[in-house]
Order: C-alpha cells, then structure tokens, then sequence
C-alpha cells in the first residue's frame, strides 16, 4: 500500500525548510483545480450571513456541498445548525478533525464590495445590518474548499478527515447553549470517529497568505463582565439630594484601569479589562438611581485569571463606595485560552511554511478568544492565523476583525487549503506508520 513519505518533512520548529513529499504536489495542483469554486462560495457565504444558532440557509448550503463530494457521512442539526462530514480515506488509520465556524454579526458592512450583506436584522431591539465581519465566510471556503481536494486524494488517505462546521462561535443568543462546547456536548468526539487531532485557522488583519501560530497559549480567555452601580435618584440640580451613579461609575472605569497596570504582575502573561458598554438615566435633568456596565475580561494565565476576577469585583465595589453607592459585580467565565499542543505545533511548523511559502512565523499571544479552546482541550490542537489584507497598491479603506470594513483577499484562500489539507494528511501518515 502506498504511503506518504513524511519522513522526508523536516520538521524543525521554527525553520522554513520542507523537503519534498509525494502529497505536496497533489493538494497544490488541486487546490488551484478548485480555487474559482472556492471562491465563489466564499462570495456566497459573504453575501448571506446569518446569526449564531440561526445559519440555516448556510448549513443546507455546506450540506449540499458535502454530499455532492460523495462523503461516507453527512451529520446536520448538531448544535443547531452545525454540519459534520466524515471522509474515510483507503488507506486504514486513525481520525483527523478540521474545523470552520459559520456564523456572522449584527454589523452594518461598509466595504463597497459587489457581493457585500444587505441582510439586516433586530439586534436588541435596533435594525441592524449582518455581516462576515470576523472572516467566518472565509474560514468555511476554505474548509470546503479542503473537502473537496481531500475527496479527490481519497484513495491515498491513510484514516478518516473529520470536517466540523460549527455554529455559534460569535456566542449563541441570549438563554441558548451553542458553540463547540455544545457541539461536544452532543458528541462531537465521542464514538468510533473520534480525532486524535484537531486543526483550525481563523483569517485576521495581516499580510496575504502569511501563518501566525505560537505553541501554548495562543488566544485569551473571554470573560463576561457586568457591573451595576446603584444610587439614588433625584433632580439633576440637587446632587446632594441623592446619590449619582453616574459619576460612581466613572470612578468604578477609572479604578478598573489600575486593576491591570497597576496591580498584576503583566511580566507573567498580557491581560485586559475592557468596559464596553454603559448605560444609564433617561434625561439630562435627572440623577438616574442606576447604572449598568458590561465588559470583557482577557487573560492567558489561569491564576491571573482568578485574580483578576477578585481584583475587579473588589476594586469596582470601593469605587463606587467612594461615592456612597453600591456596585453588583457578575463575571461570567466564557472562553478558555486557546491553547496549542506544544509537541504537535513542533511537528506540523514545517507543514505550515510549506503551505505559506515561508512566511510562516511565531508570534506573541492574541488577546481575542476562540471557542475552538473546547476542542483543544479534548484532543491535542493547532490553531493558527492566516493574514488576508489586501493586495500591495490596493489602498481600499480596511479594518480589524469586527470592523464594517473587514476584508478579506481571496488570495489567501489557497494558502489555507494547502495549509489544513497539509496538516491533515500529515498527522495521519505519522500517526498511521
């Protein structure tokens, strides 16, 4: 039986250097057999976003897609909306999983582009528009577009490709479970097809086609966090009257700066609390008797985590006492740290320069969160950061992740099939001799 040379991988960590191996070739010629494709449905994606839990019509879209691959199995309704193919290869071995996330955001686009949203929707309340704005469009291209190149490989794939289309990531709706941790609830990794292995990328703000990977700690842990500040109501020209709120909770955002900067050892891993939102008061002549605060807790380190939390519910309640209001603190853990097996991010670092030409390359620790962290910590995992920012020359107004003016090069798209396909059959053939 045929098998794939892998021991001619060098697979220094941190080196560009990959020798030839008989699969390089095969997904390279593929990926550009199916790159027009791809793209067409990474257009299509963009064009008709939808919200976590609610991706029906992007669910039917990628189960039709799988199917018309011929796949062993097709899974829907998983999570809601999640969709598992399951492609068994002819070569016995062991189970690889792949992973794209499906759903968009309540966000307006602004990119001008042919195929941008006009999907809107009510989003607490308010119109607002949907869109990709995170890349998820993206990331489901390339994982079909990774279906497709393994599909035609199937007769030299040495175990079975798990391809996991989760829904949710962005969170689920209010009073709903989703996301991977649910899709894992239902058993995702449970049963004869369980992986021994799991992979994933998510497009962000750098240049086209490069690799950003670190092994451990990749991306934070995302914490809730809800303040509410209670005083007492009066006239707005009679502060003494009562108790303002108002101005407590501009002591309780101040204060919260100092949580970090001044309190933590950030030497031992970055953290972040951010306050995103207050609301309080319904006129200007009146001292409201509340004041409702959220934010976002960010940390890499379990034991600064805690801390944080403590820091935080300690420090936001002698705030406001120094206004002689009271604060309510609630932090909700979300997110754990998104963290890369040290031993498998070591042996596929050759795969992901191979992929990306060489501009694969570590980096320091991302503060965004990822719910790909439930999946890594059921079996060893490897995420990393593929860039998409547009063309040299191109000066098209662009922005971060969550921007109306998030964009992504389709350029990129073939750097990420090479890369998944590659990280695919790689650790099956490893784990197979």
């Amino acid at each position: 039986m045929k098998r794939y040379a892998l021991g001619l991988l060098t697979l220094l960590f941190g080196t560009s250097e990959v020798l030839s191996a008989p699969w390089q070739s095969q997904v390279k010629d593929r990926t550009e057999h199916h790159l027009e494709s791809v793209i067409a449905l990474r257009h299509w994606f963009h064009a008709n976003p939808e919200l976590g839990n609610r991706e029906f019509n992007t669910a039917a879209r990628i189960a039709r897609e799988l199917k018309g691959l011929g796949l062993d199995e097709v899974k829907v309704g998983i999570a809601h909306t999640g969709v598992v193919g399951i492609l068994r290869g002819g070569l016995p071995g062991p189970t690889v999983a792949l992973r794209a996330d499906m759903d968009a955001l309540p966000v307006t686009e602004k990119t001008g582009l042919p195929f941008a949203s006009t999907v809107t929707t009510l989003w607490g309340g308010i119109e607002t528009g949907v869109m990709h704005a995170c890349g998820h469009d993206a990331h489901m291209a390339i994982l079909l577009g990774v279906a497709r190149v393994l599909s035609d490989m199937r007769a030299e794939v040495p175990g079975t490709v798990m391809f996991v289309f989760q829904p949710a990531e962005e969170g689920p709706p209010l009073d709903e479970e989703g996301g991977a941790e649910l899709m894992l609830k239902e058993g995702l990794f449970s049963g004869p097809d369980r992986p021994g292995a799991v992979f994933g990328l998510h497009v962000f703000p750098g240049p086209t086609g490069s690799i950003r990977y670190r092994p451990n700690g990749f991306m934070a842990a995302s914490d809730y966090l809800e303040i509410e500040i209670e005083g007492v109501q009066t006239h707005g020209s009679m502060p003494w009257g009562g108790v303002d709120p108002i101005a407590a909770a501009a002591q309780v955002v101040n204060s919260l700066q100092t949580v970090v900067s001044r309190q933590m050892d950030i030497s031992k891993a970055p953290a972040v609390v951010t306050i995103g939102t207050i609301a309080g008061g319904n006129r200007g002549n009146i001292i409201s008797d509340r004041v409702l605060m959220t934010g976002t807790i960010r940390t890499l380190d379990p034991e600064m985590q805690s801390e944080i939390h403590e820091r935080v519910r300690n420090t936001a309640t002698a705030a406001a006492a120094t206004m002689n209001a009271t604060a309510k603190v609630t932090i909700d853990v979300g997110y754990p740290v998104t963290m890369n097996d040290p031993k498998l991010t070591q042996e596929m670092t050759g795969v992901l320069n191979w992929a990306s030409n060489g501009a694969a390359s570590i980096v320091p620790p991302l503060m965004g969160a990822e719910d790909f962290s439930y999946l890594a910590m059921e079996v060893p995992g490897l995420f990393f950061a593929l860039g998409v920012l547009p063309d040299p020359g191109d000066d098209r107004v662009v922005g971060v992740n969550h921007s109306p003016y998030f964009f992504v090069n389709d350029g990129a798209l073939p750097v990420g099939i090479r890369a998944l396909s590659g990280l695919a059959l790689s650790w099956l053939e490893s784990e197979a001799n």
